[in-house]
């Protein structure tokens, strides 16, 4: 036999021998009736595919090997991913998503495996200018199942969340699930899961609130008001805990507070029966500190209420003042407000102030002191 015919042969016999493997491994993740992997079968393929890599230069087949592992993934993902993902739809598709890229993962596993020795010796030789086994096999997955897919789930997975939120009961651990094939297929980054998802999670959860506010602000006195802000922001805290990503939550905090606390802040805070003013004048420091807790972390959210703050002690004063009455406990009276419901905050110590002396420069003076 000629040499050219040898190689050829040593080729093919050796693809044929692996190519039996791959099958039998396609079979096992797929479910069909096929006994494990003998630890002898293993070695010889990992063999197998060792010795068509270590010929002499001109007999090295690791490119080539290379090139198949990556048809090997692709062809699996054409014919037997793509079709059984494209046959559903909603949730089910969610749910058939999830079970594909989990045999993904560990159809690439198993494969790398075998194709170790491409890892360790042809990849390496070229310094990272090449993909591991590893990162081949997300390509392709994010190549052909991804980009195809991504928009679709995206939608499903929102439609969840509004259930959520509207108090129905989801499967959190399919979302979580589904977050993860949008974080891993950023390769490293949250580029995809940003782009992707989370912008439309955040757009979503602003046109939520958005609707949620302009409801409970014409029905909902202030106090009430602030506890359901108080109780919404505490669920999307924890919807980021058990399936988003922690990245998300500030974010998505925010858009809470701008939607239900920002937008609507003039209104809220200067009703005239159930705002801040009223609040002072009733005596509900619980309210008046949960006002605070939530205004607090909010850039110039604190100034509207100090304002009122600082308003309320003036018309209080100057009431005081022009009954002829002493007002000399009303610092001490305010400055609990100060330490109890605001809780020392630099800003209402200078609103107490400030119209203390307001008071002072309109002759209330004798009074107060």
């Amino acid at each position: 036999m000629s040499l050219n015919k040898e190689k050829t042969c040593f080729i093919l016999e050796g693809w044929s021998y692996i190519q039996k493997g791959i099958t039998k491994l396609i079979k096992i993740i797929e479910g069909e009736p096929e006994p494990p992997f003998e630890v002898t079968h293993y070695m010889k393929l990992y063999t197998t595919i060792y010795s068509m890599c270590i010929q002499s230069t001109d007999d090295d087949y690791s490119q080539q090997l290379y090139d198949k592992f990556r048809q090997v993934i692709e062809d699996y993902t054409i014919y037997q991913v793509l079709p059984s993902l494209r046959e559903k739809h909603d949730e089910y598709m969610l749910e058939e998503l999830v079970t594909r890229w989990n045999k993904h993962n560990v159809f690439v596993r198993w494969l790398a495996r075998f194709f170790n020795y491409i890892d360790r010796d042809f990849v390496c030789r070229r310094g990272g200018a090449i993909l591991t086994l590893r990162e081949v096999g997300l390509t392709c997955f994010h190549d052909l199942v991804y980009r195809e897919l991504h928009s679709t789930a995206k939608e499903a997975v929102l439609t969840l969340i509004h259930k959520e939120r509207e108090g129905e009961d989801i499967d959190r651990e399919l979302v979580k699930s589904l977050v993860d094939v949008y974080v891993k297929n950023g390769m490293g980054t949250l580029e995809t899961y940003e782009e992707d998802f989370e912008i439309f999670l955040l757009q979503d959860t602003a046109s939520y609130y958005s609707s949620k506010a302009s409801k409970w602000i014409e029905d909902d006195f202030c106090p009430d008001y602030m506890l359901k802000v108080e109780e919404y922001l505490t669920r999307e805290r924890e919807r980021v805990t058990h399936y988003l990503h922690s990245t998300t939550e500030p974010k998505i905090v925010e858009k809470v507070q701008n939607e239900l606390l920002v937008v609507v802040a003039k209104q809220l805070l200067e009703n005239e029966h159930s705002g801040c003013r009223a609040l002072l004048r009733d005596y509900k420091m619980d309210d008046l500190s949960r006002m605070y807790r939530l205004y607090h972390p909010i850039p110039q959210g604190l100034e509207p209420i100090a304002y009122l703050f600082k308003q309320h002690i003036i018309e209080e004063g100057t009431s005081l003042v022009k009954k002829n009455r002493r007002v000399n406990e009303l610092q001490d009276k305010y400055m609990v407000y100060v330490i109890k419901c605001f809780q020392n905050h630099t800003l209402f110590h200078k609103a107490s102030k400030e119209a203390f002396e307001t008071l002072r420069r309109e002759g209330g003076i004798e009074k107060l002191e």
